[in-house]
């Protein structure tokens, strides 16, 4: 099994070209076997250390649904584009908490090491709302318009819509930034996938993907967990977003965006959810 996933790298590599790397800002990531030597950089805000963990297990899950390659499992639990690389910018504690401040450090270190590290998508599988914060508003400011620079640099950025549905107006902050692309779940079981429109009126999320009990890598050696909410949706599209970009590596994230909108499948009952519809895999990927 593992010779066959190194032959299938290889191949991928050979027809498409170099390894398309992903930006993960979350809670770090833990050494798991199914990322095998594809972790290509580890920088931690939060505590400063420079070993790779992930004390929380978010990021590794999020990462695992982006670029495991199911080792562990012979195949079962793989990642949408398990020949991606992974370049973890831990901005997130062990609680999956966080500060504007160290997000916004981690923008800007993606900025300074993107072309050295070969990013081309960046996932964010977290956010905040503007009526949590009892202070100014800038701080949120400076967050979307860093996420913002992400994508005028030519990186694609895949935002959560957050789980603060049904309600209008819910999406989260940075998933609000009208340049990016923000997911959602449409199979919210348990939880309330964020809803559109923003304050300046865009309707989001753009695209819906499931996002209930996903099965992906843990903090664990060897072992998996099962999440469910719209960060476990984003990575989906990050997922599929390198991997398009494997086959089509000229593509502009503006690109990128209009092919998400042509492979939109439109369904009634999911229209007041989001603005296109549900992804069509197959399709976006080809």
């Amino acid at each position: 099994m593992a010779d066959g996933l190194k032959a299938n790298n290889r191949l991928f590599k050979e027809s498409y070209g170099p390894r398309i790397n992903v930006a993960v800002l979350d809670t770090g990531i833990f050494r798991h076997r199914d990322f095998d030597n594809r972790i290509v950089a580890f920088k931690d805000f939060v505590n400063g250390k420079n070993v790779v963990y992930d004390d929380s297990g978010h990021g590794t899950h999020v990462s695992g649904i982006i670029a495991g390659n199911g080792f562990s499992s012979r195949g079962k639990y793989r990642g949408i584009a398990p020949m991606a690389g992974i370049v973890s910018v831990k901005v997130l504690d062990e609680r999956g908490n966080g500060k504007i401040e160290d997000v916004v450090n981690g923008i800007n270190w993606i900025l300074e090491n993107k072309n050295r590290l070969s990013i081309k998508v960046v996932n964010v599988s977290f956010g905040s709302v503007k009526n949590l914060n009892k202070g100014s508003h800038a701080g949120y400011d400076v967050l979307v318009s860093g996420i913002d620079s992400l994508w005028d640099n030519g990186m694609v950025v895949v935002a959560a819509a957050g789980n603060n549905g049904p309600r209008p107006g819910t999406i989260t902050i940075p998933g609000v930034s009208r340049k990016v692309i923000t997911v959602g779940a449409f199979d919210d079981v348990k939880f309330k996938s964020g809803r559109g429109p923003t304050e300046e009126c865009v309707n989001k999320p753009e695209i819906l993907v499931t996002g209930t009990n996903i099965v992906a890598c843990s903090n664990k050696q060897g072992q998996y967990t099962t999440k469910s909410g719209t960060s476990m949706a984003a990575p989906i599209v990050s997922g599929a977003v390198a991997r398009l970009l494997y086959r089509n590596p000229g593509m502009t994230p503006g690109q990128v965006k209009l092919k998400i909108h042509d492979s939109a499948v439109f369904h009634k009952e999911y229209r007041h959810m989001c603005a296109w519809g549900v992804l069509n895999m197959a399709k976006f990927v080809r």
